[in-house]
């Protein structure tokens, strides 16, 4: 079965979005966050972007996750911005990526509204300037996040059943 990964910035909604997703398909549901190792967590905590040397080992374990996934599905999120980061994803299996996207106004806002979160909207910028689009050869689509979390699970979901 195909995992779904939700993904963009930093403040795009990728966990309300994931858990409602997951939530309607009836699978389980991963934030990546957890899947950080410590010094990840403390370095961003910091304001220190994260390298790909770093990323290396969270995208093994999401790739990981996904791979133990294939047979029932699910969702996992994670921010996915480069394309060789979505490459490493998909060595687990089938993944169709469901990419949140905005202006960095709106980004910054919810990520400074937002409580219990260790990512500082001064790593923003780094993440936007890192983001990579889906290429026309990457299985996914790109949703606003202007639009209502419930709006954009209605679509996400007739997008992601009728990819076949």
């Amino acid at each position: 079965m195909t995992v779904i990964a939700v993904m963009g910035v930093s403040g795009s909604g990728k966990t309300t979005v994931g858990t409602a997703l997951a939530e309607e398909l009836g699978v389980e549901y991963a934030e990546a966050d957890s899947f950080h190792p410590p010094a990840n967590i403390a370095k961003m905590t910091s304001g220190t972007p994260l390298t790909d040397e770093d990323r290396a080992p969270w995208l093994e374990a999401i790739a990981a996750w996904i791979r133990d996934h294939q047979k029932t599905g699910g969702v996992v999120t994670s921010s996915a911005l480069k394309r060789r980061y979505r490459d490493v994803l998909r060595t687990g299996g089938e993944v169709w990526f469901l990419h949140l996207d905005g202006d960095r106004a709106t980004l910054a806002e919810r990520m400074k509204t937002r409580s219990g979160h260790f990512m500082p909207v001064s790593l923003l910028d780094s993440q936007l300037a890192d983001l990579e689009p889906l290429e026309p050869d990457e299985p996914g689509r790109v949703f606003d996040i202007h639009e209502s979390p419930a709006e954009i699970v209605e679509a996400g979901l007739a997008a992601f059943k009728e990819r076949a």
